[in-house]
Parts: C-alpha cells; sequence; structure tokens
C-alpha cells in the first residue's frame, strides 16, 4: 500500500483497513462520489413524511388532555416511536460510515451535516437532526450549493431550531393583527453560517431584509414546510444592492440562490472545506484554487471537491488535523473490525453506554453542538487533557467488550495505520502488558488520534 492510499484513506474517508471496492486516488475517489449514494439506499432512514399519520393520531388524542386515561398508553407509544426513529437513526449513522466504500461522501455527508447543524427541541423532533441529513444534504451533495442550501434552509428541521414560525412580517396581516414581528434567527444564520460567512460585505441592514424575504415561512402542524401569505411582509426588498418582488416562496428561492453566488460565499466555503480535511491553517494557495473553482463553476459541488483533491497541498503527509471523536470512534470501530450490523443489532442501552456516552465525554455530544456554528474545527479543542484521557478510557475499556478475541496489537497498528505506524508504536505494542493494554496503545496513539 502507496503512503498516499493511507494518506488518501486517513485524511479523506474513516481509514483503514478500507472497505470492499473503495477508491484509493483522487480520481476513483471522485468517481465514487458522483455515482449513486449507495449508503442511503441499503440503509434509510425513516421519512420524515412516515411519521406524518403518528402526528396527526397523537394530536388527536393530545386534544381530550388528561382526560381520556384510556389513550395515555396509546399516546405514550406514539411518542416512544419518535425516539425509536430517531435511535435508530443515530446507528445508521455510524453503520454508513463504517461500511462504506465511499469514505469521501461519508465524510462530506458529517462536514455538511454541522455546517448546516440542527437540534431536536422536542421529542416530537427526535429525526429532525437525521432526516435533514437524508431529506436534504445526501441528496444534494454533489450537486450545486444553491440547491443544497435552498434544500437545507427550507427543511423543517432547521425552520424549527432558528425559531421560524414566530418570524412574521410586521406589516402582514397577521403581523398587524397580533402585533407580531420579525425573528432574524434564520436569516442572520443563512447569511453568516451558511453562506457569506461572518466577516463578509453584508449589514445589518442585509440581514433584516433577508428575514423579511423568508417572513411567511413556517411549519404546519403535521411539521412540514409551508408558505403562509398571511405571514409574509409585503413590499419590495432589497438584498445585498438586489431587489427582490414582494415576499412568496420563488423570490425566497432566488435569495438563497443569489447568496449561493456570491463570491464571498466561494472564499467561506473554501476555506471551511480546507480546514476541516487539510489543516486548521490551510495554505492560501489551496484555498483560493478551491475558491476559484466554486465561483467559476456557479456553485457547482463536485468541481469545488475536484479542485480540494487535486491540490498538492491536500497531499502533505503531516497530519495537523485531530480525529473529532465521531471520527476516532468509527475509525476505531474500523480497525477492530466491527461491522455496521453488529451496531444495528447492538442494544440501544449498550450502544447508548459505549459510544454515545463516550464521545459526549469526548467532548462532542451526538448530533448536540452548542449553536447553530456547530462543532470546533481547531485540534486543540479536541485534544485536551480531559478529551484525551477519555479517549485513552475508551481505548483501553472498550474494545473487549465489542471484539473477542482481540486483534495481535502489532497487526492492529499495521492494518490501521499502515506507513504511519512508527517503530515507537510498534515496539510498544509489541511489548504491551498484555493484547488489551497493547490494542488501547494503538488507538490512543498519536499517529491514530491524527490525520
Amino acid at each position: 500500500m502507496s503512503k498516499r492510499t493511507t494518506l488518501a484513506a486517513i485524511r479523506f474517508g474513516y481509514g483503514l483497513p478500507l472497505p470492499m471496492g473503495a477508491p484509493d486516488s483522487p480520481e476513483t475517489i471522485l468517481a465514487l462520489l458522483a455515482g449513486p449514494d449507495l449508503a442511503a439506499q441499503s440503509s434509510p432512514t425513516v421519512a420524515s413524511a412516515d411519521l406524518i399519520p403518528n402526528l396527526q393520531e397523537l394530536r388527536e388524542i393530545q386534544k381530550t388532555g388528561k382526560k381520556d386515561i384510556a389513550k395515555i398508553p396509546r399516546r405514550d407509544a406514539l411518542l416512544q416511536g419518535f425516539n425509536d426513529a430517531a435511535q435508530e437513526a443515530v446507528k445508521i449513522t455510524f453503520a454508513r460510515a463504517l461500511d462504506s466504500a465511499d469514505g469521501f461522501r461519508e465524510r462530506l455527508t458529517t462536514f455538511w451535516a454541522d455546517h448546516f447543524s440542527v437540534i431536536a427541541k422536542r421529542q416530537l423532533e427526535s429525526l429532525f437532526p437525521y432526516s435533514i441529513v437524508d431529506e436534504a444534504i445526501r441528496p444534494h451533495l454533489t450537486g450545486t450549493f444553491a440547491d443544497l442550501l435552498t434544500a437545507a434552509t427550507l427543511h423543517p428541521a432547521m425552520l424549527s431550531y432558528l425559531d421560524q414560525s414566530s418570524s412574521i412580517g410586521p406589516n402582514s396581516r397577521l403581523g398587524k393583527n397580533q402585533g407580531k414581528g420579525l425573528n432574524e434567527n434564520l436569516a442572520r444564520e443563512v447569511i453568516e453560517l451558511h453562506s457569506l460567512g461572518v466577516g463578509a460585505d453584508y449589514t445589518q441592514s442585509d440581514v433584516t431584509e433577508m428575514a423579511k424575504i423568508l417572513a411567511g415561512l413556517t411549519l404546519n402542524p403535521d411539521l412540514v414546510m409551508e408558505f403562509q401569505p398571511r405571514r409574509a411582509e409585503p413590499g419590495p426588498r432589497v438584498l445585498l444592492g438586489k431587489t427582490y418582488d414582494a415576499g412568496g416562496i420563488e423570490n425566497i428561492r432566488a435569495a438563497l440562490r443569489d447568496l449561493a453566488l456570491q463570491p464571498a460565499t466561494g472564499q467561506h466555503l473554501a476555506r471551511k472545506l480546507a480546514v476541516h480535511f487539510v489543516s486548521d491553517t490551510p495554505s492560501p494557495d489551496l484555498v483560493q484554487a478551491v475558491a476559484a473553482a466554486y465561483n467559476g463553476s456557479g456553485g457547482d459541488l463536485m468541481a469545488t471537491y475536484t479542485a480540494l483533491l487535486n491540490h498538492p497541498a491536500a497531499w502533505t503527509q503531516t497530519t495537523e488535523k485531530a480525529r473529532q471523536p465521531f471520527d476516532f470512534l468509527v475509525a476505531s470501530l474500523r480497525a477492530l473490525g466491527v461491522t455496521g450490523a453488529q451496531l444495528q443489532q447492538m442494544p440501544y442501552k449498550e450502544f447508548r453506554g459505549q459510544i454515545l456516552a463516550a464521545m459526549a465525554g469526548m467532548g462532542q455530544p451526538f448530533k448536540r453542538p452548542s449553536g447553530p456554528n456547530g462543532f470546533e474545527e481547531a485540534a486543540e479543542e479536541w485534544i485536551t487533557p480531559q478529551g484525551l484521557a477519555r479517549r485513552i478510557t475508551w481505548a483501553m475499556r472498550v474494545p473487549p467488550r465489542l471484539v473477542e478475541p482481540l486483534p495481535d496489537p502489532v497487526a492492529l497498528a499495521q492494518s490501521c495505520l499502515a506507513d504511519r505506524a512508527s517503530e515507537a508504536l510498534l515496539w510498544g505494542a509489541a511489548r504491551a502488558e498484555d493484547i488489551t493494554q497493547g490494542v488501547g496503545l494503538v488507538l490512543a496513539s498519536a499517529e491514530f488520534n491524527r490525520r
């Protein structure tokens, strides 16, 4: 195996050993990415639409309040159904990353899911952080950013998380009747986080105008996105110097498309991609090449990824990035030979204790970032004394609970790190007190925790 193949697996995928059929060069990585999303097809999550009948039944039960005691068990069962769908989606997310030969697609999915971070606010919305991935992000991963931005912005998960239903045009029919006004949450995050980036050339007036353009978007009782004209702010709006007609869903789509095509958006996304995959301080040449590909192609994401993977700076042998806890756990499970099917068959209580609780202890509670800006990228945010201690504890204690027998530590280091396993690591693994300690040493090593 060449050094470049090893680097491709670690930097642009979820590590070694590679699943059957996994690509090992920029050309083959991009060719597989351009094809169908086989992981989503073979392991689908529950669709939001499939839960609408449950929502409708739950509303009917809740209309009676606590008067009809006989319906309480059914109410509780319906609520538990939302949790069950989300719990299954959690395991599917890990299984896809673990098993898929299309590792770059899975890494990009994680990147964009963080870029468009949402958090479930209610039990009814437990599936939202997963449905936005399967319904908005994965289908548009290789298209244009305009389509991806639009799908993510209009998804019920985003509308709920950023309280868009509370944003009402002050001069709309509903605004005048009820004295309601704008909520700028969605508008601000669309501009500051999702497109132009903080520090770009826009003003508070642009944020307010975007909020007025978005006014009218809401969720109906079935938690489906809906545009209600009675909430929309009347009159033309001016965003970044361009005038949009009176409120309507097509004007919202047009504004989002124009934001996606702004050069500042290309620059912002190029830097984010370079930082996520290559270095916390990426080469300016790399960022400019990726930005030029984005802006020159009208925000075509495949062209953007191609520029990233074809740039020499993307293949420097120095591993400056830290594997975030999710990456670390998936890579560890793959190294140990755990399969996605095994994870999906694991009782959820066990999965939560051995995987999710550990991930939270390492500083990354799954699908629960502290805000809409997602999780931090810098290595020092993850390789902290506490975070490293939690990784070491997991590496020493959990593998024997997952795999029997444990692999030989030296063979493990060679299979999951190949040429990146140092002589010192191989020496230490061979002389560990026992196999458990040796396996823990490999998984807790600096070589394994960097990418």
